[in-house]
């Protein structure tokens, strides 16, 4: 009896220091593979060290790093931000950063917005746009040349002359046209956008309704004509006004000479 349990006493040992170097022989594997790693970390990380940061991160994160100085720390982000672009592995998502001269990007080999001084033209960013394209400062993109474009000329006006249509035998008749699409910067320019060709018509008198400009402006000094004669007083009955010494003597010359004139004709008329 007490041989079977001393037996049973040896296994039992035996086992658990079996288990007990496993263990140990586990550990030292993963110290050899991440030093300082810690399975306590923030932020999206699955794995990470305290001096490098996130060094794995969470399903359906992105696995990016950040310089800060001479130092760069990974980081678990649920997107690429601004610059990089992403891609999905098997083992891990990756943000990558896009060209020199490309701001924002779909792939290495597609960008999406530019720099400033490129201009964006499928997916390339160009210093300047391909023959029959133009720069839009705008969007900073490569677009088509757009050129002025003109709906169909109106009908002929009906023969005027000076605002009317009577009294007169050759006059002129205008028609127009409206601006459609307004030209880019290097489009053609806008057609005129009215024409005028001289016409003749058979003369007939202007009704009372229908006068012209002349007319108009004929009846119109009448009026104030008239107005204006009605306007001046009746001095009749009114003292005279006050004359100046000048104008008294004046009157006497123009009385002495009246005088002379008539002496004259008088003697000449006794001699005949």
């Amino acid at each position: 009896m007490h041989l079977r349990l001393i037996s049973w006493f040896f296994i039992i040992l035996n086992f658990m220091e079996y288990i007990g170097s496993q263990n140990a022989s586990r550990g030292r594997r993963q110290r050899r593979m991440h030093p300082n790693v810690s399975q306590g970390c923030q932020g999206g990380c699955a794995t990470c060290s305290d001096y490098n940061g996130c060094l794995s991160c969470k399903p359906r994160l992105f696995f990016v790093l950040e310089r800060i100085g001479m130092k760069q720390i990974g980081v678990c982000l649920s997107s690429c931000p601004s610059g990089y672009y992403g891609t999905r592995y098997p083992d891990i998502n990756k943000c990558t950063k896009c060209k020199a001269d490309c701001d924002t990007c779909f792939n290495k080999n597609f960008c999406t917005k530019c720099k400033s001084g490129f201009y964006l033209h499928l997916g390339k960013c160009l210093d300047n746009c391909p023959e029959g394209l133009e720069a839009n400062n705008h969007t900073m993109e490569c677009v088509s040349i757009v050129h002025c474009e003109a709906s169909e000329w109106s009908p002929w006006s009906p023969c005027m002359k000076k605002g009317k249509t009577c009294g007169f035998k050759r006059g002129t008749e205008t028609r127009v046209r409206e601006i459609t699409q307004h030209p880019s910067a290097k489009g053609n320019l806008c057609p005129p956008t009215s024409e005028t060709r001289k016409c003749t018509v058979q003369r007939k008198k202007c009704q009372k309704g229908e006068r012209g400009k002349k007319g108009r402006e004929r009846k119109r000094k009448k009026l104030n004509k008239e107005e204006n004669k009605d306007a001046i007083p009746d001095n009749k009955g009114l003292e005279p006004s006050r004359e100046t010494p000048e104008q008294r003597e004046n009157k006497q010359q123009q009385k002495k000479r009246k005088v002379q004139d008539k002496q004259k004709s008088v003697s000449i008329s006794t001699v005949h």
